[in-house]
Formats: C-alpha cells, sequence, structure tokens
C-alpha cells in the first residue's frame, strides 16, 4: 500500500494549516498519528540488514528501489515493551528533510482529518523518565485518544543518529 501526498499540500507544514491529515498506527495499547506529508510508503515488514554497532532501536537497513533506508523500531525507541513482529507489523517509509527512514509499527489504522482544535497541548510530566519532546498533543477522536506525534522532531533528533548535526 502506498501513500501519496497531494501537490497542493506539500510543502505546508502541519502546524501551518487549520485542518491536517494524519496516518494512525499502533504501539501496543497506544494509538499514535503522524503527518501524512511525512510519509511516503506502507512496507510489510521484512527483517532488515543488521548494521554492526548501531543503537537498539536501528534494527538495520533494507534496500527500497535501491535506496538503503535504515529502518528504526519506534517500540524501542519510545521504550515500550518488545513484542515479536507478525503479519500486522508494518514499516512505514518517511521522508523527513530529504532523508528516507522506515519505522516499524505493531499496525497502520487509518488516515484521519483533525482541525487544529482538536489537537490538546501535551501534559507536562513532572517525571525525567518521560519524554514528551517528540508529542505534538493529544486528540480525541470517536472515543479513541490519539497521540500526535512529532516524526519530524524525532527522526532528526540527534539521539537518533539518522542525520547530520
Amino acid at each position: 500500500m502506498s501513500t501519496v501526498a497531494t501537490p497542493t499540500a506539500a510543502g505546508v507544514d502541519a502546524s501551518a494549516r487549520t485542518h491536517a491529515e494524519f496516518l494512525t498506527f499502533r504501539l501496543g495499547a497506544e494509538e499514535y498519528g503522524i503527518d501524512i506529508l511525512r510519509v511516503q510508503e506502507i512496507r510489510s515488514f521484512e527483517p532488515p540488514t543488521r548494521i554492526a554497532n548501531a543503537p537498539s532501536h536501528i534494527l538495520g537497513v533494507v534496500n527500497l528501489r535501491g535506496v538503503i533506508v535504515p529502518v528504526v523500531d519506534l517500540r524501542i525507541k519510545l521504550g515500550c515493551e518488545r513484542v515479536d513482529y507478525n503479519n500486522l507489523t508494518v514499516v512505514i517509509v518517511l521522508n523527513v528533510k530529504g532523508r528516507v527512514v522506515g519505522v516499524v509499527v505493531d499496525s497502520v489504522s487509518d488516515v484521519i482529518e483533525l482541525a487544529r482544535e482538536q489537537i490538546r497541548a501535551a501534559p507536562e510530566m513532572a517525571s525525567s523518565t518521560v519524554d514528551t519532546a517528540f508529542i505534538t498533543g493529544i486528540a480525541t477522536v470517536n472515543e479513541r485518544m490519539l497521540i500526535v506525534m512529532d516524526i519530524e522532531a524525532l527522526v532528526t533528533h540527534p539521539d537518533m543518529g539518522l542525520t547530520d548535526a
């Protein structure tokens, strides 16, 4: 399955629009949303080629039509409980600041449109173990809680080791 952004919306930051579309996916019981304009395609999971001395959250690389793409397990990066990969496990291929990166998630749910006012600020956490730097906010969609992520900030963060400083 492949997802392509509309040309008229390309290059427009999600925070600057009154409405934005989000690809929703699951990590365990939690549902997350990322800006659809960052999504290049969705692929079934295939074990990547491991890279020696890579951080644990970088599973390795895959060859995507001639492009070598690093694959990050979001469960590991976000400190979630590890699970075995299954037939629902997918890789969301992102294009962030000209860099192609794959992120492994448990499953993809759907694409939803949210008005900016539907997204509430993430609550402040006093604990130093909870990193909310990559959370844009929380939205409620049909009784579901959706954690809206800033996937660009996550992928380009120096701790990820995927982009130049």
